[in-house]
Formats: structure tokens, C-alpha cells, sequence
């Protein structure tokens, strides 16, 4: 199996891993000093899914596409921030158009599959729910802090599932569990939530998640988030596992947060590194999707105007 991953931060570099040790012959587009690390070095998992190193020679590491006009891959896995999703489709497109990749998106937040629909066939258009915790430390270094559930991939626009089903396999051979999901919409709304609920907080108060669910005043402040993100997914006709804020909320304080409690989002990772967070797809796409249909969310517009502040403070491009 080819596989082609776009994009190589810690979600990236994650994936790449298992892949590789899967035996996937894998090629990675990544920035300059992360190509020279990968190529130097190899690339190096650690984490609580035990340590895995890949040789330079056992997979391809290439600062842009044009090197690869002449290779074809069964999966593109696009590991990119949400922020260049369009940015990332259009490259992609202008290389793989008529060589009908499947396509997998291994994203935070709501509309990227919308965005790559614009450029590919929806029938070739997969979705990654992931909640596991990768951070990376130097270019070629992935660690696996936490995991709280299976990576779920399935499709939006009711795509074959058997397309995906060997991916799923060598994800899962590679050491992080993978499985298909035929309720992939319900699976991104949970991300959603869990996100919108933790990684704004996380950021303004410079706390791991299992801190927020410490105290009664952040407690307070999430439940309103939820409350405000079912009434949203009710007005627009989304839905997920549950049917009301309050069995969410009893789902996540009690199963979710307990794992990856430990866990310091991707929102304030990127804030202490002076760069841009994926706040505009997550709390950002519930305020869009709320002002659509005149719902009023003023928890959610507040985190998402806390961080925006963040954001700029620390000079974020």
C-alpha cells in the first residue's frame, strides 16, 4: 500500500509511524528543517503506545509535491490544520486530479470535508475522528501523551467504507487502534464538543484538561459551551450520541477527561509557540453555523474572542 501524508506535525509524524511499522510504503511532505531531520535521522515515536524508530530508508520525506508528479498512492492522508485546509486542496489538486487518490483528512474541527469536496469527488473523501494526544518536541519526534478512544474513519457524503478498510488495519498494526465508523458526522460532533469544551479553556488559563474539570467555576462555563453547541446541532440538523447536553456532559466528565486528563490542548501548544490555532473550525464554525440559524452563543463567542486576543498577544502568523 502507498499511502501519501500531507503535512507532518505531531498528528502527521503519528500516523506516519504506524504506518510504517505496518509495512505501508509511506512518503511525507513536511517543511524544510523536518525533511532534513526525517532524512538525517529518521523518525522517532514515543509516547504510551511504547517507542518505534523508522529508519531514513524506510519511507520518503519531501518538501513539495512537484517532486512526486510521477508517483501514485492508494490514500493521501491530509494532516494539516484546518486553516490550510483550502490552501492544501488546491495544491494537492493541482497534482492528483486525475490520479483518484483516496483522500483522508486527519483534521480538527467542522467543514473540511466540504472544502475538499470543492476539488474531489466526494466519493473519495474520508474523515478522521481522533482523540489521541500527539506532541512533538523536535522535527523528527512524535510523542503519544494520551489516548481516550479509537481513531473512527468513515465518510460524510456516505462513501464505501470498504475503501478505507485496509487503512484502518495498518493504522491499528502500527500500534494506535483504528476502526471504521459508518456514523462518522456523529463521531466529528463528539470531537466537537470535547474540543470546544476543553481546548479554549485550556489555552486562556494555561491548564491541562483534568484541571478543568477540577474546579466548579470552569465546570460551570463548559456546561453552558455544551448547552449552547446541542441547541446549534438541533437548529442545523446535525445530531451525535447523545440527545441532550446533559448525557454528554455526564459521558465526558466521567469517561472522557479521566484519560487524557493529563492532556495540554493543541489550542495552547500552538498559543505558547506564537502560532496560529485551529480556534476558527472548532468554537469559530459552531459561532458560523449559529449565527446562520439565529441562535445566541455568547459562552462560546467569549473563549473564542479570549483566545483571538491570545492569538495576537503573542504575535501568532
Amino acid at each position: 500500500m502507498k499511502v501519501l501524508v500531507y503535512a507532518a506535525g505531531a498528528v502527521g509524524l503519528g500516523i506516519a509511524s504506524c504506518l510504517i511499522k505496518a509495512g505501508a510504503e509511506v512518503d511525507i511532505i513536511a517543511r524544510k528543517n523536518t525533511v532534513s531531520a526525517l532524512k538525517e535521522n529518521g523518525l522517532f515515536r514515543t509516547g504510551i503506545f511504547g517507542e518505534f524508530k523508522a529508519s531514513p530508508k524506510l519511507f520518503g520525506a519531501y518538501e513539495s509535491l512537484n517532486e512526486l508528479c510521477s508517483k501514485d498512492y492508494d490514500f493521501i492522508l491530509v494532516c494539516c490544520k484546518s486553516f490550510d485546509t483550502l490552501s492544501s486542496a488546491k495544491d494537492l489538486y493541482s497534482i492528483f486530479a486525475e490520479k483518484r487518490p483516496v483522500i483522508v483528512l486527519f483534521q480538527n474541527g467542522w467543514g473540511n470535508a466540504e472544502i475538499f469536496s470543492r476539488f474531489f469527488q466526494k466519493d473519495l473523501i474520508y474523515n478522521a475522528r481522533v482523540i489521541t494526544g500527539f506532541e512533538r518536541n523536535k522535527p523528527n519526534e512524535v510523542i503519544i501523551t494520551v489516548h481516550a478512544d479509537d481513531i473512527r474513519i468513515g465518510s460524510i457524503f456516505g462513501a464505501d467504507l470498504s475503501n478505507i478498510e485496509d487503512l484502518c488495519t495498518l493504522i491499528s498494526m502500527g500500534g494506535i487502534p483504528c476502526v471504521l465508523s459508518p456514523h462518522i458526522e456523529k463521531d466529528l460532533w463528539a470531537k466537537m464538543l470535547y474540543n470546544c469544551l476543553l481546548n479554549p479553556l485550556s489555552a486562556i488559563l494555561k491548564v491541562p484538561y483534568g484541571r478543568l474539570a477540577e474546579d466548579k467555576h470552569t465546570c460551570e462555563i463548559m456546561n453552558k459551551i455544551a448547552e449552547e453547541i446541542f441547541l446549534v446541532m438541533k437548529e442545523a440538523g446535525y445530531s451525535t450520541y447523545w440527545d441532550s447536553a446533559e448525557e454528554y456532559l455526564e459521558v465526558f466528565y466521567k469517561k472522557l477527561i479521566p484519560p487524557t486528563s493529563a492532556h495540554r490542548s493543541s489550542t495552547l501548544q500552538d498559543i505558547e509557540k506564537g502560532k496560529k490555532t485551529e480556534i476558527d473550525s472548532l468554537t469559530g464554525q459552531v459561532i458560523k453555523i449559529a449565527e446562520a440559524f439565529d441562535v445566541d452563543v455568547p459562552y462560546n463567542k467569549t473563549v473564542f474572542n479570549m483566545v483571538k486576543f491570545l492569538e495576537r498577544q503573542r504575535g501568532a502568523s
